[in-house]
């Protein structure tokens, strides 16, 4: 799931929230996204993504290298039996100067801004064959729904169905106890319908390095992937997939004390933004972000046996299958294109 600048097809998304105390930055959130993107624009497109961080630089972009399975090895961790298979970081401040930062990932030219408005003046960095054009209507819904919110637009142009290699990032979050994953849906260029439903074909996974003994399935990491990139990894992980049934369109919310006991089920939808600390308990009141503007999503019978046995996930979810999209030119009300 995520919000397109021009007509494009995602399917087979993998989102992972993270939360570690590393050594160098202290307590950080990690965030995975991965998908397999269609343009279907006359040119470039881009994907965007607003971050639940305090800051953000590239220097908060994590290479993955070789590792370009990371995020795959994690599903398959959680993933039940006879299920299909689907196969040098320095802490920086920002800037105040330099408020759109633009470079290179995988096949992404990502354009970083604290200030979505800020965004077309940059643009001319972007390489021809990958430069978009910006909806300044999309852009007004950034400022106006995620005022403060570091935003990644991420640039690409391939014709043909492509898996990019995981986008993997870590920050200082403006939430610590809460692990938000930004998923609002909408692939016609036009601004998300908060109001709407969306389809979904996606796994959504979470780690943490205080997790007790016994929680969560071991992931397979390979014996000699780097340590600047192991060491923002979890060794276990929890997870669920998402697509037999719409979802309010937005984003995931799940506290981490909720995580450590295993209670997926409280995974609620964000269907509206969450505020920066400074207008938390007015917008949430004093229960946080799955209180008032957020929906429960449910997880079938795998959360009552993460209730029994608060260490393990199975899965209600026996068929991995993709729900058919709309079609092109559909407006986002309806949810755009599957993600």
């Amino acid at each position: 799931m995520c919000v397109s600048m021009d007509q494009a097809e995602f399917s087979g998304t993998t989102l992972y929230a993270g939360r570690l105390r590393h050594d160098m930055h202290g307590l950080i959130h990690v965030l995975g996204y991965q998908n397999t993107a269609v343009n279907l624009a006359d040119g470039p497109n881009a994907m965007l993504l607003h971050l639940p961080a305090r800051r953000m630089s590239r220097a908060n972009f994590i290479s993955v290298g070789r590792s370009s399975d990371v995020l795959s090895r994690m599903v398959d961790a959680v993933r039940p039996v006879g299920a299909g298979t689907r196969s040098d970081i320095a802490l920086m401040g920002w800037d105040d100067d330099e408020r759109v930062e633009v470079f290179d990932h995988d096949i992404y030219t990502v354009l970083l801004a604290t200030d979505p408005t800020l965004l077309p003046a940059a643009l001319a960095q972007v390489p021809p064959h990958r430069r978009p054009r910006l909806n300044p209507l999309l852009l007004e819904f950034y400022a106006v729904h995620y005022p403060g919110y570091p935003i990644a637009v991420c640039c690409f142009d391939n014709a043909e169905a492509a898996q990019a290699k995981p986008l993997l990032m870590w920050y200082e979050p403006m939430f610590p106890d809460r692990l938000i994953l930004p998923a609002l849906d909408c692939h016609t260029g036009e601004p998300p319908d908060l109001k709407g439903e969306v389809s979904a074909d996606h796994w959504v996974l979470y780690g943490t390095d205080e997790a007790p003994a016994g929680w969560g399935e071991p992931v397979a990491h390979p014996p000699r992937m780097r340590h600047e990139l192991r060491r923002f990894l979890p060794d276990t992980v929890m997870g669920t997939y998402f697509g037999e049934r719409p979802l309010p369109n937005g984003g995931f919310v799940l506290s981490h004390s909720d995580l450590l006991t295993g209670h997926l089920n409280r995974i609620r939808r964000l269907t509206s933004a969450a505020r920066r600390p400074d207008n938390l308990s007015a917008r949430w009141g004093r229960s946080g972000p799955e209180a008032g503007n957020g929906q429960a999503v449910g997880t079938g019978s795998r959360d009552r046996r993460q209730q029994q046995e608060a260490a393990r996930v199975t899965s209600g979810h026996r068929r991995h299958r993709r729900q058919s999209g709309n079609r092109r030119g559909d407006v986002c009300p309806a949810g755009g294109r599957r993600a």
